[in-house]
């Protein structure tokens, strides 16, 4: 995904929920890793080109992709 806007995935909300941001524009409010996949995918990314671990792609503010309260 070089070249593309960054990926943010927030912190979780009290309710579990973590916004997901392409560069300025909201993607959504994610309640699991699917959720942040299908974000991506509306967004144009290729599904299973998505990684992810790798934090050149996807930022995760307070936790990981396994972190959802």
């Amino acid at each position: 995904m070089a070249g593309h806007p960054r990926i943010v995935v927030h912190p979780p909300t009290p309710s579990g929920g973590r916004r997901v941001t392409v560069g300025a524009e909201n993607l959504g409010v994610a309640y699991g890793v699917v959720d942040v996949i299908e974000f991506l995918r509306r967004a144009g990314s290729d599904p299973d080109e998505v990684r992810l671990d790798d934090p050149s792609e996807i930022e995760w503010l307070g936790g990981g992709p396994g972190v959802w309260s």
